[in-house]
């Protein structure tokens, strides 16, 4: 059923799409696909055979056995760090035991990140000086460095680095926050700072477009980049696309905004192509009016930052349990949990006698301690004996 609403939604979708194309790109791949595939191989067989004339450094691998590394671990994801003439393997060692890291945190580092080594110990200093920026002392430090080598490693964009790091802090986001960023979104750092300041112009400047105000700015604007700093990635351009089709939508400024706030920014990495998919797919699933399927979407933004295959699998898993179009309908919210999260809670909530096929699905909905309240309280409304006022007191003689 839903394999056909998906094909019934991507044909309406190409007849709204451009008819015709003046070339065939089908041909030009194939036409450049061997002269790629033949650079590809020269490049493989380049490095194999490099790889292969050349030897391990001796000093490197006897300092690492000195550190009690794997080598063989090494070996098998960077053997390239081994065949390097120049390594700093007792220098980087001893800067990490410095600021607190033991003979284990040191081994387990290197292992993961084996190419610290190749860094001098003048970058790893510098390194560690701008990280002490926003860390509150070394032991956080170093607990970071155990946790995300690559990030600390990552030295090239240093300058960026700096300069980003100050420009957040004057923005006003914590260091604990900043600290986040530099572990697991790093990529925003080594943007040129100017890049960044400019997005956050955009950000600020769509915000008031859209009817927000000047007091509530800021911290709009902070709450949006600690929920998802990888909006710093996008384009002014792609911003103002996906604003502008939530508009040509008739979808009105206020409503623009709390979809924004409801998508944590997640809507700037998506593009009008695949939102107007999905909202096709939406409409002929529920067989709704533009209007029905605008409350939808502002009911469960999911409907508009999936995809179409996304939806369609999780629409199908809903299915295949018993449920309704109508009841998913009527709790739209149900699809941004996974399929097997959904076959999760419903087989926990069946242990109980609760059947959710007779019912709404707001008992599935919610984070994983959303749904452990929600499970709690039917249980123990189960296992709660039932007071009867009429019945007889039995009272012994």
């Amino acid at each position: 059923m839903l394999r056909g609403i998906a094909h019934a939604a991507k044909d309406t979708f190409a007849l709204l799409s451009t008819r015709s194309q003046r070339c065939n790109p089908g041909l030009i791949f194939s036409s450049v696909w061997p002269e790629v595939a033949s650079r590809s191989f020269l490049i493989h067989s380049s490095y194999t055979t490099d790889t292969k004339s050349r030897e391990e450094n001796k000093k490197t691998i006897e300092s690492l056995y000195g550190l009690s590394v794997d080598i063989k671990k090494i070996r098998r994801l960077k053997e390239w760090v081994l065949l390097q003439d120049v390594a700093y393997v007792k220098e980087i060692a001893g800067i990490l035991q410095e600021m607190g890291a033991d003979e284990t945190a040191v081994a387990n580092i290197l292992e993961r990140c084996p190419e610290a080594i190749l860094r001098t110990p003048e970058e790893i200093n510098s390194q560690r000086a701008l990280w002490q920026l926003v860390c509150q002392n070394e032991k956080q430090l170093i607990k970071l460095i155990e946790q995300f080598p690559e990030s600390f490693f990552t030295t090239k964009y240093h300058q960026n680095q700096k300069a980003n790091i100050t420009f957040f802090q004057e923005l006003g986001l914590k260091n604990n926050i900043i600290t986040r960023f530099l572990t697991s979104a790093p990529n925003i750092f080594y943007n040129p700072v100017e890049k960044n300041k400019n997005m956050i112009e955009t950000l600020q400047r769509s915000y008031l477009n859209l009817g927000g105000s000047e007091a509530n700015m800021k911290i709009w604007i902070l709450k949006l980049l600690s929920q998802n700093p990888f909006i710093l990635l996008n384009t002014s351009t792609t911003i103002q696309e996906n604003l502008e089709f939530l508009q040509k939508n008739d979808f009105t400024d206020h409503e623009v905004l709390q979809l924004l706030s409801k998508l944590k920014g997640f809507i700037f990495q998506l593009n009008s192509t695949t939102m107007q998919k999905s909202m096709l797919f939406s409409k002929n699933v529920f067989n709704c009016s533009d209007q029905e399927l605008k409350e939808l979407v502002l009911k469960c933004p999911a409907l508009l930052y999936y995809s179409v295959p996304v939806l369609e699998e999780r629409l199908e898993g809903l299915l295949k349990e018993g449920i309704s179009v109508a009841q998913i309908r009527e709790t739209p919210m149900v699809l941004e949990l996974t399929t097997q999260i959904v076959q999760y809670r419903i087989k926990k909530l069946s242990a109980l006698g609760y059947d959710v096929k007779s019912g709404n699905l707001e008992s599935l909905n919610g984070t994983k301690k959303d749904f452990e309240v929600t499970y709690g309280k039917i249980q123990s409304k189960k296992e709660r004996p039932i007071f009867n006022p009429v019945a007889p007191i039995h009272i012994e003689d």
